[in-house]
């Protein structure tokens, strides 16, 4: 079999359906080895930075601190770092390997499709808890807001998890990754969910705001969007997001057409 074929219908069908929850560790183990070069893991600081960043710029706004935080959050924290952040992280896991045509050894290796997209996207979410959740609690700290650690770790948690989740469907979806994932947050949660709150529900961007207006200290008048499900609401929502992504990607993985790093 050539690199660039496909195997059989039959034989990809089958393995969609044998799913290893066994297997998924070791998926994850092997991405995390092969996708986060000491080169990634450095640029990954960047991110941490600017929540820092951000964090130092509350402390500056004439407001009170937990008012303050709650600003620099909605266009700083969860509009630009959580998904910048997560967008490079979910590009790594699978889009980067898809593009540069050495995904060929793990797509032909006997493992369900599901399990390798879980194993991927599970690798994703724990570098995102390490390089984005981690410094949004420390920014609550460096804010001056620690009683915000909690709420503002769990809004970056959930909505790694379901930004990453995305970001692995579009990497099986197309070799144009970035682009079209850079196109889903500019336009998509950017452009029309600010205009249009029934889409805006269905953003990781927007749900993971709503996570922290309504456990977030003072942030209700600040974040609060009607028509956006808050709190524990807006998590379900975001794992319901993650769920569904991970389903078309690993669909998506098995009909996959891999080439050399020029092909389309």
């Amino acid at each position: 079999m050539s690199a660039g074929a496909s195997p059989p219908a039959a034989s990809r069908a089958g393995r969609r359906g044998r799913f290893d929850p066994g297997l998924v560790a070791v998926c994850a183990g092997y991405a995390l080895r092969a996708c986060f070069p000491t080169r990634r893991r450095i640029g990954l600081a960047l991110p941490a930075a600017g929540a820092l960043l951000f964090a130092l710029l509350a402390r500056v706004i004439p407001d009170s601190a937990p008012v303050a935080l709650a600003q620099v959050a909605d266009g700083g924290l969860f509009g630009v770092v959580l998904p910048v952040g997560c967008l490079v992280i979910g590009d790594a896991v699978l889009g980067t390997e898809v593009r540069s045509g050495t995904l060929h050894f793990t797509w032909l290796s006997p493992v369900s499709f599901a399990t390798i997209v879980a194993g991927r996207w599970l690798a994703g979410v724990g570098v995102a808890l390490a390089a984005l959740a981690v410094p949004f609690g420390v920014a609550a700290v460096v804010a001056g807001v620690p009683g915000a650690i909690g709420p503002l770790v769990l809004a970056a948690a959930a909505g790694s998890a379901a930004y990453v989740a995305v970001f692995v469907l579009l990497g099986a979806l197309t070799r144009r990754a970035v682009v079209w994932s850079l196109g889903f947050v500019v336009l998509g949660e950017r452009l029309l969910g600010t205009a249009l709150s029934g889409l805006a529900q269905w953003c990781p961007g927007w749900e993971a705001r709503a996570v922290y207006a309504r456990l977030g200290p003072d942030a209700a008048d600040t974040l609060h969007r009607s028509g956006i499900p808050e709190g524990g609401a807006a998590v379900v929502r975001l794992m319901i997001i993650a769920a569904v992504a991970l389903v078309v990607a690993a669909v998506r993985l098995g009909r996959l057409r891999l080439s050399g790093p020029s092909g389309d």
